[in-house]
This record gives structure tokens, sequence and C-alpha cells, in this order.
């Protein structure tokens, strides 16, 4: 049986060791971190890789505790909407888009694994420092000294990825956007039909909201997941990013000006405690992500900005076609054929995020609503519109199903 290490117990590795446990292979998962607790606030699973989950027999588990997005609705800072992009099985997707606690995620995944595949599957306190391998194996070389031997590995490891760093040794440092984020959930009365995203404002202040609680659901409340997005002058926090530093700017005053008819920006961030600051990172995007028996999945093979709502989905979308490669050739010329897949698609991502992605119809709005009164209708067409959205689900590979 081939043997897999996985390096990291996010998202990425946890959906890649359960598609792996179904073809068959032999998986072993190392996590750094002593012991894995529920991090994070809110995240979205696309309909592409929320279908990879729903094929793992996790959809009934997801619908209990995961709202599904009905849309997604961009606004001007004044209210107005610009466009309602839908993202339903209702408006032909093959599976649900999701809204839902990223630490809750982490773990439906992470008891899956354990209960497929062992309650030792995943081994925490286990950092990935590097590897050596032969034309036969590779050697996995961890910070406590101790050594695992496997056929393949996989560093799922993240933005800071031991794995990527040896293969990529001179690479330069993380690339800075400009725009810090401001990360906050509150419970709170539900808005509207308690199933909608509202992406409003504009590149330079820009203001995201959506419940993540379906529980909450259904008593009527809400857990609001929010992202404030402020332009800064000064970088701050670039190569020591860390999501669970504490705000220390100002990131309600440029919210003061925003006209919500629905909500109170500034209400919901100052009801909201532990709020965290984060700068918009990525890295520019690799020539190769495989050597030999190695290769990268996930942030550690192709950090975005999270625009468009995809850097979980592409995790996701990587292990599965990492799979499906590597049942068709389960060596190194199956993890090249994942290469040649998903590289182009991810780096597409990347680059697309860069301009903006499917946010780009605010800025369009921006540059030609100029008051609360001023008609959408009247200055931007259905059709400029639904050009940017249609090119985004393209590159992102979440189209709707043909007839």
């Amino acid at each position: 049986m081939i043997r897999i290490a996985i390096a990291g117990a996010g998202i990425g590795g946890l959906t890649a060791a359960l598609c792996l446990h179904e073809e068959g292979f032999e998986v072993k998962v190392f996590e750094a971190v002593p012991a894995i607790r529920p991090l994070g606030v809110g995240i979205n699973v696309m309909p592409h890789s929320s279908k990879v989950l729903h094929d793992l027999g996790l959809g009934p588990a997801l619908d209990r505790i995961a709202i599904r997005t009905r849309c997604i609705e961009y606004r001007t800072k004044y209210g107005q909407l610009i466009q309602s992009d839908p993202r339903s099985i209702e408006a032909g997707f093959a599976a649900p888009q999701y809204s839902i606690h990223r630490g809750e995620f982490q773990f439906l995944l992470l008891d899956a694994v354990r209960e497929r595949l062992g309650a030792d599957a995943v081994e925490t306190g286990k950092l990935v420092e590097g590897f050596s391998q032969t034309d036969d194996n590779v050697t996995v070389r961890f910070a406590d000294g101790n050594t695992h031997e496997a056929d393949l590995l996989i560093g799922a490891d993240g933005l800071r990825s031991k794995v990527r760093e040896q293969l990529h040794p001179n690479e330069g440092p993380l690339c800075y956007e400009g725009t810090m984020m401001f990360r906050g959930a509150v419970e709170m009365d539900q808005i509207g039909d308690g199933r909608t995203m509202v992406i409003a404002g504009n590149h330079d202040v820009k203001f995201v909201m959506y419940p993540i609680s379906e529980k909450l659901r259904k008593r009527g409340k809400a857990l609001t997941n929010w992202v404030a997005e402020v332009r800064v002058e000064r970088p701050r926090h670039i190569q020591d990013a860390d999501w669970t530093r504490g705000a220390t700017l100002d990131y309600v005053t440029p919210f003061k000006q925003f006209q919500m008819s629905d909500m109170d920006l500034v209400k919901i961030m100052q009801a909201s405690e532990g709020v965290t600051e984060f700068p918009m990172i990525d890295r520019d995007p690799l020539p190769f992500w495989t050597q030999g028996r190695v290769t990268l999945l996930g942030d550690a093979a192709h950090p975005m900005y999270p625009i468009g709502a995809n850097g979980a989905s592409q995790a996701m979308m990587d292990g599965r076609v990492l799979v499906d490669c590597l049942a068709e050739n389960a060596g190194p010329e199956g993890l090249k054929a994942y290469e040649e897949i998903r590289l182009p698609v991810a780096t597409r991502v990347v680059l697309t995020n860069r301009e903006g992605g499917p946010e780009q119809v605010l800025d369009i709005a921006d540059a030609r609503v100029k008051g609360p009164d001023d008609k959408i209708e009247d200055l931007i067409t259905a059709e400029e519109l639904e050009q940017v959205a249609a090119s985004y689900r393209n590159i992102a590979g979440f189209q709707k199903k043909t007839a």
C-alpha cells in the first residue's frame, strides 16, 4: 500500500487525507501545533469544493452547522444594490455554497479523518522542518529530531510552509496588497433571510458580512462574521502576520460614512469582542510545486488574497485532483500530473484576485455612483456586471450546470 505523509492538518490537508483514504492510500497527517483548537472566524466553501465534501458523505454534517449561502449582494457605500450573485443549487450549481465558522469546519473534517482513518491518523506537535528523498521513498524530518518514512510527501503546511521553503529556498518575501483586514463575529438578530452575504464599499474601504451558524438561523438569530478592509499608508506585521493578533488600528471610523438600510455597520463592529487584524498578503505564483516524491497543496502552494472567498476552496480542489491523479499513477508521475492540472488554475486565481476578482463590480460602481439617489441601472448594465461574475466563476472553476 502506498504510504502518504501530509504536513499540515488544515482544511486542505484534511480534505486530501479523506480523499486519499477513500482511494485506498495509507495516510498520516502531521500537524505542527501541540493541540488543534477551533480558531478563526468565518470562511466560505464554494460550490465546486462543497461538491467534493458531498461526494465524501459530509453534506448532512455541513447542513447541520453551516449556512447554505443564497447569494452575494454587492452594494455601494450608500447601500444601493449593484448586483445579486446567486450561489445556491436553485441557481444552477451542482452543490451549495456554505458559510461556516472556520474552526467548526476544521473540526468537522478532523473528526471525519479520525473516524475513518483511525484515532492516530493525525499526530500533533510534529512540525515538519524538511525532507530528503531517494528514487524509492521520502524521509520527513521533524523539529523534535524524529523522522518518518513515506512513499510521498504532501506539503499542506500553510503560508510559511517549510516544504515550500526547501523546494524554493530563494523565494522573495510575502507580497502586501496595501490593505489591513479586521475580523470579528457577533451574535445578533437575523438580517433579511439569514442566508445572504453582503460586500459593500470599494477597493480602499470595504465591508464584508455574512452569517455562519445554521443552528442560530433556525432560531431566527445570526452569528454574523464580518471583515472590515481598510487601505493604510504603512505595511504592518507583514512577515509576522498572525490571525490571532488583536486589532491595534482604528477600523471603525472609515465606515461611519456607510449607509445601509438594513444594518448598522458601526454597531455590528462595536458589539464584537476579540477583533483581530491581518494584512492582505499573498505570494507570487511558483514555477513548479513538485519535485520527485514531494508536492505542495493549498496555501503552501498558492496563498492568495481572500477575494472571491476562494482560498480554502482552492485547497480542497487541490486535494481532489491530487487523489484523482494518484489513482491513475501512484508515484512521482501522478504528482506531476496533479501539478500540470492545478498549478495553472491556482495561478490564474491568485493573479485575478490581485485585480479584484468578482469584487471588481464594487469599483465599477464606485467610479460612477456619486450619491445615494443615483440609480445603478442608469449607470451600469446588467450584462457588464454578469461578465465580471461569469469570468471569475470560469477562472475559479465553479461554473453553473449546463442543461
